[in-house]
């Protein structure tokens, strides 16, 4: 019997114990300032992605309206780097506009082979009389011939050399500023590129007879024009040339002489050596 109280005052005593022991066990209290300290310190990182865009945990981008893209702030420096690159671009915006590009030495504009005071040909561009011109140039002169004309070449392709030494002499002869009005420099002349042609007598008077008025008048049909016209040295750098015509195929040709304008003024390009 005695043995059985004390076995129970054992139990009750340790039921009481265990009791106790987790009552001393507290949980720590959660303030207010604990709760905002640790979701602060908590570093969420930000996934790649274009500005301006919030990327989703799915990985899709939607565009984001409300975000704000941190700008780098524009100092003097900045400034002027944005104007300059600005500035490259609207250049290259309007040579692009343009159709310009340099292929080996030689500048196109719109595929057209462009050659004048501004834009010249290397020295060893040396591709004779262009097929394509001289095919058309027979039919413009067949066509002439029907009406009772005769237009023929004088003058043709000229390489760099032949072309630098007609000009020296009409430099020694008239001095380089007068040269420079009716003689191309060498590497500058349309001739070298084998798509210029001067017409029958090569002198003023061919402006006013048959010939020359059907040229002026029925060229651009074949893929010519005429190159230098009357009034336009300013732009075009040269006098005016009744005698030599330039293809260009009927198309662009057509629409050059429908336009009134020199190839300078249609392309919007200068024609200045630079000195």
């Amino acid at each position: 019997m005695k043995k059985r109280v004390l076995l129970t005052l054992l139990i009750t005593s340790g039921i009481i114990t265990s009791l106790s022991a987790c009552a001393e066990k507290t949980v720590p209290t959660v303030s207010d300032e604990t709760v905002t300290t640790e979701y602060i310190s908590t570093t969420v990182p930000i996934p790649d992605g274009p500005v301006g865009i919030v990327a989703s945990t799915d990985n899709n981008y939607s565009e984001d309206t409300t975000a704000e893209a941190v700008m780098p702030a524009v100092t003097d420096e900045t400034s002027s780097q944005i104007t300059s690159e600005t500035t490259s671009e609207t250049v290259m915006e309007v040579k692009n506009n343009k159709g310009i590009e340099t292929i080996n030495g030689i500048t196109y504009i719109d595929g057209v082979l462009i050659v004048n005071k501004t834009y010249s040909l290397p020295k060893d561009y040396n591709p004779g009389v262009d097929a394509t011109a001289e095919s058309a140039f027979k039919k413009m002169q067949s066509a002439a011939a029907s009406e009772g004309l005769n237009i023929y070449i004088s003058s043709g392709f000229r390489s760099y050399d032949y072309q630098s030494g007609l000009y020296e002499r009409y430099a020694q002869r008239d001095g380089y500023a007068a040269a420079d009005r009716y003689s191309a420099r060498p590497g500058h002349s349309e001739h070298q590129t084998g798509l210029a042609f001067d017409l029958n007598s090569i002198d003023d008077s061919f402006a006013d007879t048959r010939e020359g008025k059907w040229v002026a008048e029925n060229c651009h049909k074949y893929g010519f024009i005429i190159r230098y016209p009357k009034g336009k040295e300013e732009i075009t750098g040269y006098m005016y040339e009744s005698w030599h015509i330039r293809y260009l195929g009927v198309d662009m040709a057509t629409k050059v002489y429908e336009s009134g304008k020199t190839l300078e003024e249609y392309f919007g390009i200068t024609s200045e050596y630079d000195e």
